[in-house]
């Protein structure tokens, strides 16, 4: 039986922890927080959006990084595989809408107790408030970690789990990605991922708590390039915009930044043409024509977001509708379709659900998930330079790594 140490107790170390345990191995698991899975905790609101029930081609396509480097461990491991491993083990799951998969209960302290139950049956040791400081080599070959403390354990594989940057308080610090960077790895240089946005107008904050559904945003590059396009749900903040669509468009910003901004365009009706809009504009403007212009849009907006788009528009707001020119009209219309705001920043890893960049793939084994630069040294989850858009996907990352690292660890000591 081959020791081995994984090193963080999130959803990769944990899977990767389990995995290992169930090939033979006689698995530690160091965890430097007080508990296991404490950013688990936090992720989907509470509720833990465990993976996405979608066919594999798709969950391919919300990978942004590196798609193929995880196609190993991905089809080894797949979202039905994660979906039928948390259900068959006391943990039934959920299918939402977008195929995301959340528990039952809607606690994910019911995901991490699961998690914790196995590890417990299998005879994984679980060490809390241990911090390991550095990996002890010898001619190129990692046989131990050192604590914090002074302590030396002896491995035979060491596995890291030790996630990003994201979430500071939840013990990600980016500890990992130094030790990793000490040993010869490349590290792609960190930066927030799936993170709200900054805004200069000071119309958008005046908008504070205000959430839109259905509406289409377009993320546009310094110049004029569309980068990203979807459907869905927005949120204005004191400080700028957040919620899923958001989060996704962050996602796809150049880690740079740049000096040039990016640009957000909401389309607020997306489901009407050009044609269609102004046909319904007219419509509420006949109905309204003696009313006020301000008091004529009940029927277009959320009355918070009426002001705004009174001022934007350029049209006084006590004109009366049957005055408001064709010219003006359309220019309105124009202004629904492409309300336009000019991002000046991110909201840092305080406030990102993940970490873009980490350690380069070129320096990992994807049929393995093991270091080509220090033998016996394994990688999972975050820390991997590896993301994906929202619902389930970057999680199902976690699981994949997680397990193949686990796995192959243990067959590896074995000879196998």
């Amino acid at each position: 039986m081959s020791k081995l140490i994984v090193v963080g107790g999130g959803p990769a170390g944990m899977m990767a922890a389990y995995s290992a345990a169930m090939n033979g191995g006689d698995v530690t698991l160091l965890e430097q927080n007080e508990k296991l899975g404490k950013k688990l905790f936090i992720t989907g609101k509470g509720r833990c959006n465990v993976t996405n029930f979608c066919d594999l081609e798709f969950l391919f396509r919300n990978i942004l990084t590196n798609p193929k480097f995880l196609n190993s461990s991905i089809r080894q491991f797949t979202n039905k595989d994660v979906y039928d491993f948390f259900n068959d083990n006391g943990c039934p799951l959920k299918v939402e809408r977008g195929e995301r998969v959340f528990p039952v209960s809607d606690h994910s302290s019911d995901v991490i107790r699961t998690m914790e139950k196995k590890l417990k049956e299998l005879g994984v040791q679980i060490r809390l408030k241990t911090r390991m400081k550095q990996l002890i080599l010898e001619d190129n070959k990692v046989v131990g970690v050192l604590l914090e403390q002074g302590e030396k354990l002896e491995a035979d594989g060491v596995i890291l789990a030790t996630g990003g940057k994201s979430y500071v308080s939840t013990g990600s610090d980016g500890y990992g990605l130094l030790l990793a960077e000490k040993t010869g790895h490349t590290i792609v240089p960190p930066h927030p991922g799936l993170v709200p946005l900054e805004t200069k107008e000071d119309w958008v904050k005046s908008l504070q708590g205000l959430s839109l559904r259905n509406v289409e945003l377009t993320l546009s590059d310094a110049q004029g390039k569309t980068v990203y396009k979807e459907l869905g749900e927005m949120l204005f903040t004191h400080f700028g915009i957040s919620g899923p669509l958001v989060l996704s468009a962050s996602s796809h910003m150049d880690a740079a930044g740049g000096k040039d901004p990016y640009k957000v365009i909401l389309n607020l009706k997306p489901g009407l043409s050009e044609e269609q809009l102004d046909a319904r504009i007219l419509r509420d403007f006949e109905e309204n024509s003696h009313k006020e212009f301000k008091n004529a849009l009940g029927k277009l907006f959320p009355a918070k977001l009426i002001p705004v788009m009174v001022e934007l528009s350029g049209i006084f707001g006590e004109e009366k509708v049957f005055s408001i020119t064709r010219a003006k009209r359309l220019e309105f219309e124009h202004l629904l379709r492409n309300l336009t705001m000019t991002v000046t920043g991110t909201r840092g890893f305080n406030e990102a659900i993940i970490t873009r960049g980490g350690v380069s793939v070129k320096d990992i084994n994807p049929s393995t998930m093991e270091s080509k630069r220090i033998e016996n040294l394994y990688f999972a989850g975050e820390m991997i330079d590896c993301d994906a858009l929202t619902g389930g996907f970057n999680l199902q990352i976690a699981w994949s790594t997680g397990n193949l690292a686990g796995m192959k660890a243990e067959q590896k000591s074995w000879g196998m």
